[in-house]
């Protein structure tokens, strides 16, 4: 699960087992260890009506509720996003990258834009 924190906004990119991950058991988690210490970030599944966010003790919990999970999970549909006071949430699918990268993709979805510019180049 990637993280981009940018202004006052918060984005979680998931492949495609993190997706199916989170469908079964409702929750992904990830750390990255910073010095002497830790973030922690969680993608967890709960009722509701709306994707908020909480930040107590190092761990980011971002909390979307079962009928947008389900929904998100069980078809195309490329993520939700939502207001949690003036934080922007958005919580989407990660697509490999139409630049070359060094990182692994193989576990991404397939860019809709791939095929586009495979046109124009061709």
């Amino acid at each position: 699960m990637k993280i981009r924190i940018k202004n006052n906004g918060l984005r979680f990119r998931l492949t495609k087992s993190e997706v199916a991950l989170f469908a079964e058991e409702g929750m992904v988690t990830e750390k990255v260890q910073i010095g002497g210490t830790s973030l922690t970030y969680t993608l967890q599944r709960k009722s509701g009506n709306a994707i908020t966010a909480s930040f107590v003790n190092n761990v980011i919990t971002v909390v979307m509720p079962e009928n947008m999970a389900n929904e998100w999970t069980a078809t195309d549909k490329v993520g939700f996003g939502g207001m949690n006071g003036d934080l922007h949430l958005l919580i989407e699918k990660d697509f490999t990258c139409l630049d070359n990268v060094d990182e692994d993709q193989s576990d991404n979805y397939p860019n809709p834009l791939a095929e586009k510019l495979y046109e124009q180049r061709n």
